[in-house]
């Protein structure tokens, strides 16, 4: 069955980094697109990045556009979130999911996702 487990979380400064782990298995992680979302305190689930299958295509929502990264390492069956100068709105559970499919069209968007991990907080706070 379909495992995702996300680590990395924890407490940063306003400016500060922090790098998310999301560990894959019980499917082929390479043939598959991936997405980070995140759901701050009180709020609604917000994508806010996606990659396709082999890592050459890479999508951003426009208030982490510049500061985040995603990337996979297929072999190691895990995708990263690199977040840099990262801001008190920053704050949320951040949790990895896979999508049906290696190129969706929703890739901006949480359809076609058909697992998601159990989330990593994140808090921003000086």
């Amino acid at each position: 069955q379909v495992q995702l487990v996300e680590s990395g979380g924890g407490l940063a400064q306003p400016g500060g980094s922090l790098r998310l782990s999301c560990a894959a298995s019980g499917f082929t992680f390479s043939n598959y697109a991936m997405s980070w979302a995140r759901q701050a305190p009180g709020k609604g689930l917000e994508w806010v990045s996606g990659i396709y299958s082999f890592g050459i295509d890479a999508f951003y929502t426009d208030s982490v556009k510049g500061r985040f990264t995603i990337s996979r390492d297929n072999a190691k069956n895990t995708l990263y979130l690199q977040m840099n100068s990262l801001k008190p709105e920053d704050t949320a559970v951040y949790f990895c999911a896979k999508y049906d499919s290696p190129r969706p069209i929703t890739i901006r968007t949480m359809n076609g996702v058909d697992a998601w991990g159990q989330g990593t907080l994140v808090t921003v706070s000086s």
